[in-house]
């Protein structure tokens, strides 16, 4: 039997869902895209108007949105209707890592994903394909057909549905600020199924834009497992090449001249190879504590002692900025006023997820200092619950462990004593240090977590300077 898919429906309208499910629509203008949530909020902020309140900033995603909203993709809140109507359903839901319970701090909390198989069985109809599309633990597809198939033997269910479902796993390889041509111009689409007729399916709809060549095909488990390995190399990349900047810092290398040499080793890559202040984002450490989890489960201690020391570095990295921050300011930033350029985990996301500069504020915040946070796409609100503290409007002469928000480079470093890089946007790549440093309290410190500006410049401007993996 061969699929007729004509409608799909996504649950989710996060970070993986609303940008993979305005990719399909733009290239197969044939299908109906419906993607729902029960967030009213959100799916209202996607049916916004103006297209510079959309719940996620990517670059070309909004363009996406104009072309196809309202044409062949649709957000609503409508989950019943839109499942019964769907040939094809992707599960895109948040899988957080537990906060509480067995596996807290390490397993990933399935209830969404458990809650959504519960959603499909109850108003789904005919001939169903279910792709699960979050990240999730090895084995979760056995959980979301046992949940499926038990509604098929209900006996609540109308004989005359003709009932069925296959289950499929295609993880998502987006790399956030690259998402849409992530999604455009893949390296690889991994599907994996234990159906031929129903992996073809989702195949037919690749193939609309991507090289079937680029279409990898497992079994079920090979590709849950894939997505949580890939993530884990990436970070465990970060880490390392996070440690060697502290090695370069006490030696005198530069790590910049220290990539150049291992990365030009084709056997290496120059890939996930820029030191920084530690990998954030959704996936890594999630997906390196499950990948944990799961070890530990099946006795595997050695493995998962090596991949817990890849979180560790990574928390000690961003630790290792903070402490020294506060020894360059004569060891106390009390009542000093630091002013921290980007909150984004990375450049070109509003996403803060993880990001090193939730840590790093936190930990200056502690110091009783004065923070003025600058992000071009981050909204004040969001860096409010990221912090768990209310912005001052106006810094006190006080109270101490403050923060306010800026609307711009020269805004938030008046009166600075020092300035943080914490994102590489590129705004924060072309910054007038002379201009700045006349604002600041002298002495004046930059410091750049992200090796992006100009040392000449910023010496030329009489700055004191420090920079990962140079010192």
């Amino acid at each position: 039997m061969k699929f007729k898919i004509k409608n799909i429906c996504c649950i989710g309208a996060g970070y993986v869902g609303g940008p993979s499910m305005a990719v399909i629509a733009k290239n197969c203008p044939d299908l109906e895209v419906n993607v729902v949530d029960i967030n009213e909020e959100r799916i209202n902020k996607w049916n916004e108007k103006n297209l510079d309140k959309l719940p996620i900033y990517e670059p070309g995603l909004k363009e996406i949105i104009d072309q196809c909203r309202g044409v062949n993709l649709h957000f609503s809140s409508d989950v019943k209707r839109h499942i019964a109507n769907a040939d094809m359903i992707f599960i895109s839901v948040n899988t957080p890592t537990k906060t509480k319970g067995l596996g807290a701090g390490q397993a990933s909390d399935l209830k969404w994903v458990d809650s959504s198989a519960r959603e499909i069985s109850k108003y789904a109809k005919g001939q169903t394909i279910v792709v699960e599309k979050s990240t999730l633990p090895v084995k979760t597809a056995q959980t979301i057909k046992t949940i499926l198939e038990e509604s098929i033997i209900d006996s609540k269910h109308d004989s005359q549905n003709n009932l069925k479902f296959y289950v499929l796993s295609n993880p998502e390889f987006l790399a956030e600020g690259t998402a849409i041509n992530d999604l455009e111009n893949p390296d690889r689409v991994l599907i994996g199924g234990e159906d031929n007729q129903s992996i073809e399916a989702l195949v037919d709809i690749y193939k609309n834009w991507i090289p079937e060549k680029k279409i990898i095909t497992t079994n079920l488990w090979s590709s849950e497992l894939s997505k949580l390995i890939a993530n884990a190399f990436l970070a465990q990349r970060i880490s390392s090449i996070n440690s060697i900047s502290a090695l370069c810092e006490s030696t005198g290398a530069d790590i910049s001249e220290v990539k150049l040499a291992i990365g030009s080793d084709k056997r290496i890559g120059d890939k996930f190879l820029n030191s920084g202040p530690g990998f954030g984002g959704s996936c890594f450490k999630k997906d390196i504590s499950n990948l944990i989890y799961i070890s530990n489960h099946y006795g595997l201690k050695e493995v998962s002692d090596y991949w817990q020391k890849v979180i560790e570095i990574n928390e000690w990295q961003t630790k290792r900025i903070t402490k020294l921050i506060v020894e360059k300011l004569f060891n106390t930033i009390s009542f000093k006023k630091i002013s921290v350029l980007g909150f984004s985990f990375k450049a070109n996301t509003n996403d803060t997820r993880e990001s090193p500069a939730i840590k790093i504020c936190n930990d200056l915040l502690e110091e009783s200092c004065k923070i003025s946070i600058y992000d071009p796409k981050v909204h004040p609100k969001q860096i409010e619950d990221c912090l768990n503290l209310k912005q001052s409007k106006i810094f006190s002469k006080n109270i101490c462990g403050e923060w306010t928000f800026s609307n711009s480079v020269i805004e938030a470093s008046q009166n600075a004593d020092a300035i943080v890089i914490t994102t590489e946007w590129d705004e924060f790549r072309y910054i007038d240090w002379e201009k700045v440093h006349k604002d600041m309290r002298k002495p004046a410190w930059l410091f750049d977590t992200r090796s992006i500006v100009d040392v000449d410049l910023v010496n030329k401007a009489g700055i004191n300077f420090w920079s990962i993996g140079r010192g």
